[in-house]
C-alpha cells in the first residue's frame, strides 16, 4: 500500500512528557485491528498548544502530520505549499514602486522579486543597524528623529516589538509568511506554536536577512527616501516625488504599492491632497498595563506556575461595558517592556516590546476602549488622526517632555487620585469611565489582574490605523489608478502576519496581470 500522510488532532500528552513519544502513542490509538505493528514515522509538529483549563492536570496539544504505510480512518493532511499565481500577459513598462519597508512592503518585494519583477521599495526610515542607533538615541536621549523611530524604518513598527505573529485571519498565506522568516533566521517552533513570536532581538536580524533575499532576487530598497506627493495625470498615477536627505527626486511608476504603516500621517495628509478615497475608520485607544510575570503565572498554572516545562503564562480578557463599548487587551507581552514609540515631535505613544527570552520579569498589554468615529468630531477623512495626536500630545506634555511618558497605578487611578491626573488626561473621558468599569470585571477573569500596584502607562494609540484607504476588488485604490493601499495603515490588516498576507495578495494580483519586468 502506499504511504499516506495523515493529519491528527487534539493529542494530548504531560508537560513533562517530551514529544518523542508522539508515534508510539499515535501507534497504540490507532494500531488496533491491524496485523502488523502499524508503523508510524515523519511526524511532524503542526500545532503547539497549552490546555490550563484544569489547572491540577495542565496539558500540551498537538496537533501532527505523520505518514503510515497502513489506511486509517483519519483525515489525509493537506498540502501547506504557497501556491503561486499564474503571471499575466500585459507588460510592465516600470517595474512596481512599493512605499513602505514593514511587513506589507516587505512580503510585497518579496513574493515580486521571486517571479522576477525586480521592485523598488522606498522606506523613509533607515536601515537596520542606523535605525538600532536612532532609536537607542531616542530611548536614551530623548533626540527624536522624526525619519527614523521605532515607527519608521527598515522592517516597520514591528520590528521594535514582541514579534508576535498570532492573528486571527484564516489564510493559506501564513505559511509562507512563517516559512521565510524560519529561512531568515526566526526559530522554527514559530510554524507550530499557538501564539508564535520571533522577539525584537532577532527579529532585527531576520527583516535585514529577507531585505538581502530581496535584493539577491533582483529588488532594490533605498532607505532614507520619503515619498513626498504622488503625481497623477487623467486618474493614473506616474511618479512619486521622493526626498532623500535635502534631494527631491522624480521617480517615473505605474504600479505602486502603498505599504505605509499605520504612523505615517503626514502620507496620509499628502493623499488627501491628491484626491485618494479614504474613510474613518473605528479604533482604540488606553494604556499600557504591568504586572509581575509570576502573578500571571500563578493564575494562569496554579501550582504548576514556574515549571520549566511551562512558557510564560498569556491572557486576552475582554469586557463588554454599560455604555456599549469594549475594553480589551491586546498585544500582551509576556516578560516584556513598555517602551515610548513616538513617531512626531511633541508626541508620545507606548507600545509593548520583549526580547526572544521573555525574562524582563514583567507582563504587560495594551488595555484599550472603542473608539467610534462619532467621537472624532468630524467628518473629514483623518479626523481619527486629529483625535490620537490630541491624546498623544497630552502624554507628551504631561510627562514632561523629552519623551517620558506618564505613568501610574491601577488603585491611584480608579480613585481618581491627584498622582493619576496625569494618566487621567491623557484619556477621553469615555475612555476613563470604561476602564474604571472594567477593571473589577477582568480581575474575576485573571486573578490578580485588578490589583491596586498594577502600572498604568499612557497613551496608547495606535493598534490599529483610524482610516481606511478605498480600494477596489482589485485592490487598487478606487480613485487612482495604478495605486494599491495596502496593509495595517491602509486599514486591511492589524499586525506582522495579517499585513504580510496583504502585501502577498497586492504582489499576486500584480503578477496576475503583468509578465516579470524586463527593463533596465
Amino acid at each position: 500500500m502506499r504511504v499516506i500522510r495523515y493529519r491528527l488532532n487534539q493529542v494530548k500528552l504531560g508537560i513533562d512528557e517530551s514529544v518523542n513519544v508522539l508515534p508510539r502513542r499515535i501507534a497504540a490509538r490507532y494500531g488496533k485491528g491491524h496485523k502488523d505493528t502499524i508503523k508510524i514515522f515523519d511526524v511532524e509538529i503542526i500545532r503547539d498548544s497549552i490546555d490550563a483549563r484544569r489547572k491540577s492536570d495542565i496539558k500540551k496539544v498537538y496537533t501532527v502530520d505523520f505518514s503510515s504505510d497502513v489506511k486509517l480512518d483519519l483525515p489525509e493532511a493537506p498540502d501547506m505549499s504557497y501556491k503561486q499565481v499564474e503571471a499575466g500577459k500585459e507588460i510592465m513598462e516600470r517595474r512596481p514602486v512599493i512605499i513602505g519597508f514593514g511587513p506589507c512592503g516587505m512580503f510585497c518585494a518579496l513574493i515580486l522579486a521571486e517571479r522576477g519583477y525586480r521592485p523598488l521599495v522606498l522606506e523613509r526610515g533607515y536601515a537596520m543597524e542606523d535605525r538600532i542607533r536612532e532609536v537607542k538615541a531616542f530611548w536614551e536621549k530623548g533626540i527624536l528623529n522624526p525619519e527614523c523611530n521605532v515607527q519608521f524604518g527598515e522592517g516597520g513598527a514591528g520590528t521594535f516589538s514582541d514579534g508576535k505573529l498570532t492573528t486571527g485571519i484564516k489564510d493559506p498565506r501564513i505559511r509562507k509568511v512563517l516559512e521565510e522568516f524560519v529561512e531568515a533566521g526566526a526559530n522554527e517552533d514559530i510554524l507550530y506554536k499557538q501564539k508564535p513570536h520571533i522577539g525584537t532581538d532577532v527579529l532585527r536580524q531576520v527583516v535585514k536577512n529577507i531585505r538581502l533575499k530581496v535584493e539577491r532576487l533582483g529588488g532594490e530598497i533605498r532607505f532614507d527616501a520619503r515619498v513626498n506627493h504622488l503625481n497623477v495625470e487623467e486618474g493614473h498615477v506616474t511618479g512619486l516625488m521622493v526626498q532623500t536627505g535635502y534631494q527631491l527626486i522624480n521617480t517615473e511608476a505605474d504600479n505602486v504599492v502603498l505599504a505605509i504603516g499605520h504612523s505615517s500621517r503626514d502620507t496620509l495628509r499628502s493623499l488627501v491632497e491628491t484626491g485618494v478615497e479614504m474613510k474613518q475608520k473605528p479604533f482604540s485607544i488606553g494604556v499600557r498595563i504591568e504586572h509581575p510575570q509570576e502573578m500571571v503565572d500563578k493564575a494562569q498554572y496554579g501550582a504548576a506556575a514556574g515549571d520549566e516545562h511551562l512558557p510564560h503564562a498569556t491572557y486576552q480578557l475582554a469586557h463588554h461595558c454599560k455604555d456599549g463599548r469594549g475594553v480589551y487587551t491586546f498585544c500582551m507581552c509576556p516578560g516584556g517592556e513598555v517602551i515610548v514609540a513616538s513617531s512626531e515631535s511633541g508626541h508620545v505613544v507606548t507600545n509593548g516590546m520583549s526580547f526572544r527570552s521573555r525574562n524582563s520579569g514583567t507582563a504587560n498589554s495594551g488595555l484599550l476602549v472603542d473608539v467610534r468615529t462619532e467621537d472624532f468630531g468630524s467628518d473629514a477623512p483623518l479626523a481619527g488622526v486629529e483625535f490620537q495626536e490630541k491624546y498623544e500630545a497630552m502624554a507628551y506634555k504631561n510627562g514632561g517632555g523629552r519623551y517620558k511618558a506618564p505613568k501610574t497605578t491601577w488603585g491611584e487611578f480608579r480613585d481618581g487620585k491627584d498622582s493619576a491626573t496625569a494618566v487621567i488626561e491623557c484619556l477621553p473621558e469615555f475612555a476613563v469611565t470604561d476602564i474604571r468599569e472594567a477593571m473589577p470585571e477582568l480581575g474575576k477573569k485573571l486573578r490578580g489582574f485588578d490589583e491596586d500596584s498594577a502600572v498604568f502607562t499612557a497613551v496608547e494609540t495606535r493598534s490599529s490605523s483610524p482610516v481606511r484607504i478605498v480600494r477596489g476588488e482589485n485592490f487598487e485604490s478606487t480613485a487612482i489608478k495604478g495605486l494599491y493601499p495596502a496593509g495595517e495603515g491602509a486599514g486591511y490588516a492589524g499586525g506582522i502576519t495579517s499585513s504580510a498576507c496583504d502585501g502577498i495578495k497586492v504582489a499576486e494580483e500584480l503578477i496576475g496581470r503583468y509578465s516579470p519586468y524586463e527593463g533596465k
